[in-house]
């Protein structure tokens, strides 16, 4: 397989500026709340990797059965020759089941903010698919960014899977779509897994597991913080909660304060009252047809549909978008 080496190459003061900015702002707001894209340091990222296989989480075991099944079909979508662009890829191994079954795919881009997660999973993808050219970004997906020079000319294919596009507000969710839209450009295909709306008593199963997985990696996030922000978090005076919010068809996870406390975190003192909570992350829960229309909204096209009545993946068409000029 042939491996850009080259990932793009953070300078660690701003990066660490930003979260530490975000942090605290985020705090010290009422309520308080964390972006679930800073869940996945290393160690956040294994442990989501764990949960994909605990038996209460069915979303990844549903998602790679649908892909599998039709995979063929998907795959014929794919224009000759594309690179196919994975957001926020984690483990490929998603994205391993279209590579495998597009043999005319020209290369694969893993977009992912957690750099050596990336890097540990490309050395298993070189095992699987030896001759594939492939080219890793280490980015905030969810911001511009530029495609290789080198693949700039190849057909664009959008992969976010993982129901990840429910992590973002409603509202938000649309900007990120119309985001996709400007790095893919007009014509280009999007295939995106979404997580529907179903029995509570599983969605609320699926996020409180019984091993306490879920819990560990909620926790993680507040042993992030202690060790690169200076702060002095004590994890056990805080306990996971996740819930199903029937009104806003979403899970929600946080972080409760078991006592009143003050935390320090770069200098910064942040109060806390007993029973207060980190909002840490929403998982908005679609049906088929609620999904189309915020797709539409958009500037997508809803082409076809893949479900198992749990989940489902969609195949969109970027309708009303243009790519960006060519770097």
């Amino acid at each position: 397989m042939n491996v850009t080496s080259v990932f793009r190459s953070f300078h660690a003061t701003p990066v660490r500026d930003a979260f530490a900015a975000d942090v605290i702002s985020g705090l010290s707001a009422a309520p308080k709340s964390l972006s679930p894209k800073y869940f996945y340091d290393l160690a956040g990222s294994a442990l989501f990797e764990r949960i994909t296989r605990l038996p209460e989480y069915y979303p990844t075991r549903a998602e790679i059965g649908i892909l599998q099944d039709n995979a063929p079909a998907i795959a014929s979508m794919f224009p000759p020759g594309s690179a196919l662009i994975e957001f926020g890829s984690g483990s490929s191994r998603k994205a391993r089941i279209l590579l495998s079954a597009a043999a005319s795919v020209g290369a694969y881009v893993p977009v992912d903010i957690s750099g050596d997660f990336l890097q540990q999973d490309l050395r298993e993808l070189r095992r699987d698919l030896p001759h594939l050219l492939v080219h890793p970004l280490v980015e905030d997906f969810t911001q511009p960014f530029e495609i290789p020079a080198r693949l700039a000319a190849l057909p664009r294919v959008g992969f976010f899977p993982g129901s990840t596009i429910g992590n973002f507000e409603p509202q938000d969710a649309k900007s990120f779509l119309r985001h996709i839209g400007s790095v893919l450009g007009t014509g280009a295909l999007l295939i995106v897994g979404i997580d529907l709306i179903k029995d509570e008593a599983m969605l609320n199963s699926a996020y409180n597991d019984a091993e306490g997985v879920t819990a560990k990696f909620n926790i993680n996030l507040l042993v992030r913080i202690n060790r690169e922000l200076n702060a002095d978090f004590d994890l056990a005076a805080f306990e996971h909660r996740a819930f199903f919010n029937r009104d806003l068809h979403r899970i929600e996870m946080h972080l409760a304060s078991s006592r009143p406390q003050q935390v320090q975190i770069d200098g910064t003192p942040i109060d806390f009252a007993a029973g207060e909570t980190i909002h840490t992350e929403s998982s908005y829960k679609y049906t088929v047809e609620s999904f189309r229309d915020l797709a539409r909204d958009s500037g997508w096209s809803p082409i076809s549909v893949f479900t198992d009545g749990l989940f489902c993946v969609h195949a969109l068409r970027m309708t009303n978008n243009s790519r960006p000029t060519a770097e």
